[in-house]
């Protein structure tokens, strides 16, 4: 072989090398948890459940409970023929249904051992025990490791607890609950999360399993996703097509909704002060709020990247003082009209041309990983 050919060899060998390692962000390499370092399975279920916990905290305080304060709306069980708001646990059992459907691993659900809706008694004798140990115990979750079929799962059920006398008064009044002396403050049930961690007798072992970081970020995607979706379909757009409630940016002083993006913004204001390392804001490069625009020159080139390649996420790492963070920014679709009509018909939009399911902007998760 001659040495230009040799040559020739040896830099397609070096230009291949450097392609496949100037990879964009957005791919997810195979075998990179073996590189990366992993999150813990109690360190994944509490982002997950900090998330579900903030959404429904915002959905019980500030649309339930104030809503019915002012007297302009209430909830109810039979939320469709009366023309009324999803009850808080209604609204987290269909968002929960929502993400559970796509079949993405992670599973959630509402659990009781006072259920009003049979359906959401206790599964087996781990979630009785789990559900028993939290009303004991509010302050940790109760988790274990379980083998259903040929997998092995991990498990987590997190306290319930009443936070606002809507929630106490719709259970004592209700002619099925099987309790009727709930407090605010109560433990009324749990929230049950199931994280699948592989068929192997190693993932049997506490502390054997670790999760790649993007995985649990797209967990903690999907449960705003879903939130998000469940808000705009069920309360803000069908409240507003029946002419019974309207959203606004200035939703507190007008007694009115909160606008989808808003109500997701109050959510990560929420899940910021727990201070567990889970974060996640809305961005766009078409902000009506010039603060959701993009913080720095990743958020920018993830939301570029989504916006022309919206099947996956734009991810990354960055090291801030002593910790170490995963980062991702998922496309943020246009989901209902009334999301393309509030953008285009802002006066402060930049951008007024949107259809239905166009990328909108983008939904930046970041998770400490230390």
């Amino acid at each position: 072989m001659t040495t230009d050919k040799l040559r020739s060899i040896l830099f397609l060998s070096i230009a291949l090398t450097v392609c496949f390692l100037s990879v964009p962000s957005f791919s997810v390499l195979a075998d990179s948890n073996k590189t990366r370092p992993g999150l813990s399975p109690r360190t994944a279920t509490d982002y997950i459940h900090a998330v579900i916990q903030a959404d429904r905290k915002v959905y019980s305080h500030d649309i339930v409970a104030r809503l019915g304060k002012l007297g302009l709306l209430n909830a109810s069980e039979n939320w469709k023929e009366e023309n009324s708001l999803l009850l808080p646990a209604q609204f987290l059992l269909k968002s929960a249904e929502l993400s559970n459907e796509r079949g993405i691993g992670m599973r959630y659900y509402l659990t009781s051992l006072w259920p009003i809706n049979k359906n959401n008694s206790p599964k087996s004798k781990n979630e009785i025990t789990g559900l028993q140990e939290i009303a004991r115990n509010p302050d940790a979750p109760f988790t274990w490791i379980v083998k259903e079929g040929n997998r092995w799962y991990y498990q987590a059920i997190y306290p319930d607890v009443a936070t606002s006398e809507s929630c106490v008064t719709c259970h004592n009044n209700h002619p099925h609950s099987p309790k009727k002396d709930f407090k605010v403050g109560d433990v009324m049930g749990g929230i049950l999360i199931n994280l699948p961690i592989g068929k192997q007798e190693k993932h049997a072992e506490p502390g054997k399993h670790q999760f790649p970081p993007e995985i649990i970020s797209d967990y903690v995607h999907s449960v705003l996703e879903s939130d998000r979706e469940i808000y705009s379909k069920y309360i803000v757009d069908r409240l507003k097509n029946q002419n019974i409630i309207q959203s606004s940016e200035n939703w507190w002083a007008e007694k009115s909704l909160p606008l989808p993006a808003q109500f997701l913004l109050n959510a990560s204001r929420l899940v910021e002060k727990n201070k567990l390392g889970v974060h996640f804001r809305l961005i766009s490069l078409w902000p009506i709020n010039s603060k959701n625009g993009p913080a720095n020159e990743f958020e920018h080139t993830g939301l570029e990247t989504v916006e022309t390649h919206p099947i996956r996420p734009y991810i990354g790492t960055s090291r801030i003082g002593q910790k170490d963070y995963f980062k991702a920014v998922y496309p943020d679709f246009a989901v209902t009209q009334g999301c393309v009509n509030c953008h285009n018909d802002s006066p402060e939009s930049p951008k007024k041309d949107f259809k239905l399911n166009d990328v909108m902007g983008g939904i930046a998760v970041s998770l400490a990983m230390n």
